[in-house]
């Protein structure tokens, strides 16, 4: 298992993050909303919005999944916050970097990863939108461009002011 790089702004990542002041905060529909749409038009069992903290990862909506959270070391989505477009691991069998992770070879058996990076306004990236499945996959281009769409929905209401909301 390769365990994810810490990037480069790691302090000013977590401060953006941090600066959001959602962390460990209730479930609220207007975030399980997306994962719930997520879920059903890639027809996976599992769609997370997901947050990297310092040490863990900790899922503000968690759609098939009972775990609130887990550690960095073994997150999906700590390899996807380093990068720029969708980050996808189309069969966890077959990649080195996943094969023995505890979370492959365990509950929740992920076989199929996909994360669009989600962005602070400041431009970090603090988290992602993912799908799992426990069946390998492939997203096509179009469907790519549609996480990512999702993904973009997520910021913009991560990004919004409380005072602002109706």
């Amino acid at each position: 298992m390769k365990v994810p790089i810490i990037p480069d702004n790691e302090t000013e990542r977590l401060c953006s993050l941090y600066n959001l002041a959602i962390l460990d905060t209730a479930p609220e529909q207007r975030y399980d909303y997306i994962p719930e749409k997520v879920k059903s038009y890639f027809n996976v069992p599992i769609a997370l919005i997901s947050l990297v903290d310092c040490e863990r990862q900790w899922f503000k909506s968690s759609q098939g999944l009972d775990a609130t959270e887990t550690s960095r070391e073994i997150s999906f989505c700590g390899h996807a916050i380093n990068q720029n477009g969708v980050y996808m691991v189309n069969d966890t069998f077959e990649d080195e970097r996943f094969s023995d992770n505890p979370l492959v070879i365990g509950e929740p058996f992920i076989r199929f990863y996909a994360g669009a990076p989600i962005k602070s306004d400041e431009g970090y990236s603090i988290g992602t939108l993912c799908i799992i499945d426990t069946s390998p996959r492939i997203l096509t281009e179009n469907d790519q461009v549609l996480l990512r769409e999702f993904a973009d929905m997520v910021e913009r209401e991560l990004n919004v002011p409380d005072e602002t909301r109706n």
